[in-house]
């Protein structure tokens, strides 16, 4: 499924409509370059989710928890150097908990990410429009 926001807003409205439709233990591994607007997609889930502190990139904390309806386990493996980086900092439990993950630069982590995975990439367009393709078909039957 393929969809285009043209702000911000529309990008967070996005989100929300997706993590509406997340369960406990979802993994979402996010794809596309810096700017791309993965943090925006974050956002709108972790509204959906209940949760009101500022979502930010954890680039450099690496893994950010917060607690809604569901925890929100928000992962950024840019300077994970492969999946035993990602094992020695807990990560692949996280990936199999009760919470929900958001994985940016999951292409850092391939062997770690669990079958169920909801892949989503996110570019960005000539205008400064997101275009966001799911790859999901547990998504795709209720979008």
């Amino acid at each position: 499924m393929e969809f285009i926001t043209h702000s911000e807003d529309e990008t967070i409205e996005l989100g929300k409509r997706i993590g509406r439709l997340l369960k406990p233990g979802s993994v979402i591994a996010l794809y596309g370059g810096l700017a791309a607007g993965k943090t925006t997609f974050t956002k709108g889930i972790a509204q959906s989710l209940g949760i009101t502190e500022p979502i930010t990139s954890p680039t450099y904390t690496i893994i950010s928890e917060y607690e809604g309806t569901c925890p929100l386990y928000h992962m950024d493996c840019y300077r994970i150097e492969g999946d035993e980086d990602a094992i020695a900092i807990g990560i692949d439990e996280l990936l199999y908990s009760k919470g929900i993950c958001i994985i940016e630069w999951s292409e850092r982590i391939p062997n770690l990410l669990p079958d169920t995975t909801i892949k989503i990439t996110l570019s960005v367009l000539p205008e400064g429009e997101r275009r966001i393709v799911i790859d999901s078909t547990e998504l795709e039957a209720q979008l």
